[in-house]
């Protein structure tokens, strides 16, 4: 009898979406095979292809280009130009940013989060990147009468926010590039960095000092400052931040933040962790 090494398959992990693919005898139904395909290619960086799904799972090639145009019917997935890759489709986006959105309006994340603005005396906010832009989950209003109002669901864009920068400085240069060197870098104040390279340099400096400000980079005389809410793995998609009219805090003041903050993601961390067991 073969080893997965002599007969050319990579041994997949227990629990992971391609055992639940490739192994026949689990009982799983058609949907939750489908369901399982969407898993896999939902937790990817990257286009996926037939050949590369049937090496990663073992099923019949058939099987999974028959699995693959359901997906894709359904507008959950989407093939490229080339006729070859697939990613997430419209459609499966919509549905993770609405479960995203009604999973933080209330309950301990809210709570968090309301603690952190009474802590801060400013508006503060749970965030995602989603596509190109960043949406906010959650938000909490600050008292002071002079604020900006962005409610849940509203999006800014990657490069001239806080927590889009957080995020991108997770991902090497290439990675970067593959997300932003096909569109514009637009330019919403005279803040707002617009060159690839200079956004480099500054993504580097904040994956060093491990938080990011928007220094007025998207609407004039606001200043606002991320940090990521810790995940189980490598990178995390979640930001707490604290915005503030310039009136207030600047980009030097902003640095006293940073202690309310990495309590408030450290607790956010931990009831993520709390929903996963």
């Amino acid at each position: 009898m073969s080893s997965p090494a002599q007969s050319g398959r990579r041994e997949l992990p227990q629990n992971s979406p391609g055992n639940l693919l490739s192994d026949p005898l689990n009982g799983e139904t058609p949907a939750l095979r489908l369901f399982a395909l969407i898993e896999l290619i939902g937790g990817k960086d990257h286009f996926v292809t037939l050949q590369g799904l049937v090496e990663e799972t073992g099923l019949p090639k058939p099987t999974l280009h028959r699995m693959l145009q359901q997906l894709e019917g359904a507008d959950l997935l989407v093939r490229q130009a080339d006729g070859r890759h697939y990613g997430t489709g419209a459609r499966l986006r919509s549905f993770a940013e609405t479960l995203m959105l009604n999973t933080v309006q209330f309950g301990a994340r809210h709570a968090v989060l309301r603690n952190l603005a009474a802590e801060t005396g400013e508006t503060c906010n749970i965030t995602a990147l989603s596509g190109d832009q960043v949406v906010y989950l959650d938000r909490v209003e600050t008292d002071e009468p002079l604020r900006v109002q962005l409610g849940p669901g509203s999006r800014v864009p990657m490069h001239a926010s806080a927590s889009g920068k957080r995020v991108l400085a997770q991902l090497s240069t290439k990675q970067r590039h593959r997300l932003l060197e096909h569109a514009p870098l637009q330019r919403f104040t005279s803040h707002t960095i617009t060159s690839l390279e200079k956004l480099d340099v500054e993504l580097d400096t904040i994956a060093e000092q491990g938080y990011a400000i928007d220094d007025e980079e998207y609407l004039p005389g606001l200043v606002c400052i991320a940090v990521l809410v810790p995940g189980d793995g490598e990178r995390s998609n979640l930001c707490v931040a604290t915005q503030a009219p310039v009136l207030r805090i600047d980009k030097s003041s902003a640095t006293k933040l940073l202690p309310a903050l990495h309590r408030a993601a450290a607790a956010l961390a931990d009831i993520e962790q709390e929903g996963n067991r």
